[in-house]
């Protein structure tokens, strides 16, 4: 549906206050704030990790990764550093998107489809690290950092298979770079950071012509992929609905029913177990 150029001018308005409440914990923002340069990634993860020699070669934001099951997921920041260890670093305001499985999903799909190269022995499977940034405190032990380590269960040995788990409490506020970290990632104005690099970047997409209108095309993006991704979803749920009721028709082999409502056989399969379960 085309908008008129009130709505337009509306919807522009709306943008630009949005802007001014954004914060390095907002999704949109941080994309832009931490894409395709190194260095503002690298700073926060030298941070995090207390690795002050870190050196952030190569930083992707918003990366797609779909697995053989179709099971896709989007990793929000995903960077390399120079001795070829991989971070992937999540931004998640909401409890649920930080649950300890998603951080699980997410190492293996580093591993399969982001490291794993064919010819690849085990044993130079390169370091890999999974990195929530949480608005609250969802592991609730009022820690500043949750470090998460595989280990052997009686001597407490660490297994060392190169697999790193962390969770940043983002309320923390101690007077340590961390805590100011944290503070940074809150902030609306920029002015208010601590880190100058930071608010240099901040403040570009916030208050320059060109950096206003990245964030503006950025928003626009948004929100053509969220309704497209509306209209998909009702589309499936109408091909769900018309496979439901030829199942309940009874009179329908399953590639009857894949043929005719657009799901895969597979899909008719699932809808079959679940309708007799």
């Amino acid at each position: 549906m085309t908008m008129t150029a009130e709505e337009l001018e509306r919807e522009h308005k709306k943008d630009l206050q949005r802007l001014r409440n954004f914060r390095l914990l907002d999704d949109d923002f941080m994309t832009k704030v931490f894409e395709g340069v190194p260095q503002y990634i690298q700073l926060v993860l030298r941070i995090i990790l207390q690795m002050p020699d870190l050196n952030v070669i190569e930083v992707r934001t918003q990366v797609f990764v779909e697995n053989l099951l179709k099971r896709s997921v989007r990793l929000d920041i995903v960077a390399v550093d120079g001795a070829g260890r991989m971070f992937n670093i999540e931004i998640q305001r909401s409890d649920e998107g930080a649950d300890p499985r998603r951080a699980r999903y997410n190492s293996s799909v580093m591993d399969a489809y982001l490291l794993l190269r064919k010819g690849t022995k085990f044993y130079e499977l390169p370091e890999a690290w999974v990195i929530f940034i949480t608005e609250k405190d969802v592991l609730g032990d009022g820690q500043p950092v949750y470090k998460v380590e595989r280990c052997i269960e009686g001597s407490g040995k660490k297994f060392n298979d190169g697999s790193h788990i962390l969770y940043v409490n983002g309320t923390y506020r101690g007077d340590d770079d961390l805590g100011k970290l944290m503070h940074d990632f809150s902030c609306t104005n920029p002015d208010d950071m601590y880190y100058e690099v930071l608010a240099d970047r901040a403040r570009y997409f916030k208050e320059s012509k060109e950096g206003i209108e990245i964030m503006c095309k950025a928003m626009e993006d948004m929100r053509a992929e969220t309704l497209e991704v509306g209209i998909k979803q009702g589309e499936e749920r109408n091909k769900k609905a018309v496979a439901l009721r030829m199942l309940k028709a009874g009179k329908y082999s399953t590639d009857e029913i894949a043929d005719m409502s657009g799901l895969s056989i597979t899909e008719v399969q699932d809808l079959i177990v679940a309708a007799t379960a």
